[in-house]
């Protein structure tokens, strides 16, 4: 089937997971990108979040409980952080780049997931057509499914 080997995993380092990805897996969507998830997290492969992205997911859950048992299993990740003022900068320096070759984001909170994972060395899982955008300009690690 064409499946990724545990050797290539190991060298791609850690994952920072998008809340596009996460919102499926929260959900039990049927997607690729969750799929490959769940994988991950029964491979106990490293897999991360940053803040935005905790935000992002909790911020769109109605149900206390469900809330609660979310916010509770998201904060078992490790959660990578802006460093400062230099990962905004990043990111706007990612927007105007990609804006030079034609590529609008429509978020900037984008660009500022994808400076904290150039800054960290991670790579990406997503299902967010900016990101793909992004790689297409920057040096953005992006996960292969």
């Amino acid at each position: 089937m064409g499946g990724r080997s545990r050797q290539d995993e190991e060298e791609q380092g850690m994952i920072l997971v998008d809340s596009s990805v996460w919102i499926d897996f929260l959900k039990g969507t049927n997607s690729r990108e969750r799929r490959a998830l769940h994988r991950l997290i029964e491979e106990e492969e490293d897999v991360s979040l940053t803040e935005i992205i905790l935000a992002e997911i909790l911020q769109g859950i109605k149900e206390d409980k469900v809330f609660k048992k979310a916010k509770g299993y998201l904060l078992e990740f490790p959660i990578h952080r802006p460093k400062g003022v230099e990962t905004y900068l990043k990111a706007a320096d990612i927007y105007r780049d990609c804006r030079k070759k034609g590529k609008t984001v429509r978020k900037t909170v984008d660009c500022i997931i994808a400076a904290i994972c150039i800054e960290n060395d991670l790579v990406l899982l997503h299902k967010d057509s900016d990101f793909d955008h992004i790689g297409a300009c920057v040096p953005l690690k992006l996960y292969k499914l």
